[in-house]
């Protein structure tokens, strides 16, 4: 079944270290917004596979900050266009400062039944270096907001190798995490993205980045104490109780197509990558025809796709599905390939699937690397 992403390109600031696309545009564009991504999903809906849809997610930006009163003309379109599965995944992203029981009241009447916080830390000095607008206690308060309305398939996000974090830094924010109520966990590592204002305090020399054995020892640390609280570690990067995995999420990671609609929003047909031009004026300009650009993929660049995607999972690289997919002679390589990893206890070797090890998840972007098309 396919899946919908819906890019809200609005925030009420821009955060020190985000490379998405957003503007800070007000009130009167925010408006606009909502019929031009109505008419996008009139127009696109039918690019999909045949079917309901079984994940939809809000991201941005905040999609917080939209009048819940568009979210669900919004809703109201994609019912009448294509329709959701009864038991669907419905994500709203959102800013823990924007979650007020007022707030909460109006989501509770849209099919949302997940929402995912942008907490990144508990250090209120932290937040303020990245350019957050909540504080810890508001983060705190949200959870407990959207628990008390019945909302409790609840995630947070969290950032790794901040600017003077230690790892005893971090393991507290894991720590105050898992003590509240919530059903997933994902975390980062902070990466410089060029032209981001953080970027460019540390090429100014007015900040200290994490040096890799420190990130190396806050990921250990996030791993053995999520799993210790009964997460399962279910991709790199994301942490689940059992039945709470992301199904949006994980459609990415397992090759399954989905359709992304919103000024700079990215779809995938598993043969073309698609991506709407970044601009909000140009998107409201063309209402259901927004500009685009694309990627027709070769079989290399498809190939190279598995890889980076299967070994964020545990099940990892099936060969057998490598065989049928690209050939008998593309399973040879990616064996021969992995050849040292395995030799390294980096990569392990079961049946006709290769997965990481625990010391593996560590270099993972190596180990993908190698396995890669050249």
């Amino acid at each position: 079944m396919p899946g919908l992403y819906l890019h809200v390109p609005f925030c009420a600031r821009r955060c020190a270290y985000c490379a998405f696309y957003s503007t800070t545009a007000g009130p009167e564009q925010r408006r606009r917004y909502l019929p031009a991504l109505q008419a996008e999903l009139r127009a696109r809906l039918g690019e999909l596979p045949p079917g309901p849809l079984r994940t939809i997610y809000w991201g941005g930006g905040t999609p917080s900050l939209l009048p819940t009163e568009g979210l669900a003309d919004v809703f109201r379109t994609i019912r009448q266009e294509r329709g959701w599965l009864p038991d669907a995944e419905i994500t709203l992203e959102a800013n823990p400062d924007d979650v007020t029981p007022q707030w909460v009241s109006a989501v509770s009447r849209l099919p949302v039944n997940r929402v995912s916080l942008g907490v990144q830390t508990f250090d209120d000095t932290l937040l303020r270096t990245l350019g957050r607008r909540h504080t810890a206690r508001q983060a705190e308060a949200a959870v407990d907001t959207l628990t008390a309305a019945g909302l409790t398939n609840i995630n947070i996000d969290l950032m790794y190798g901040l600017p003077g974090q230690s790892v005893t830094d971090f393991e507290a924010d894991v720590t105050r995490a898992l003590s509240m109520p919530i059903s997933h966990l994902s975390a980062y590592a902070l990466s410089y993205e060029p032209g981001t204002p953080l970027t460019r305090q540390l090429e100014q020399g007015r900040l200290r980045p994490a040096d890799d054995e420190t990130s190396r020892r806050m990921y250990d640390a996030l791993i053995s104490r999520c799993t210790a609280a009964g997460l399962r570690h279910y991709e790199l990067s994301n942490f689940a109780r059992p039945g709470r995995e992301a199904r949006h999420n994980t459609a990415y990671w397992t090759g399954r197509p989905y359709l992304g609609c919103g000024p700079g929003a990215h779809s995938y047909d598993g043969r073309r990558r698609r991506w709407n031009s970044a601009s909000l004026e140009a998107y409201l300009n063309a209402p259901g025809r927004p500009p685009f650009d694309y990627e027709d993929l070769t079989p290399d660049m498809r190939y190279n796709d598995y890889v980076m995607t299967a070994l964020r999972l545990p099940e990892g690289i099936d060969l057998d599905e490598v065989e049928r997919r690209f050939g008998a002679q593309r399973r040879e390589y990616a064996l021969a390939q992995a050849r040292t990893s395995i030799r390294c206890g980096h990569l392990h070797l079961s049946g006709s699937r290769m997965a990481l090890t625990r010391t593996g998840l560590f270099i993972a972007d190596e180990v993908m690397s190698d396995l890669m098309a050249v």
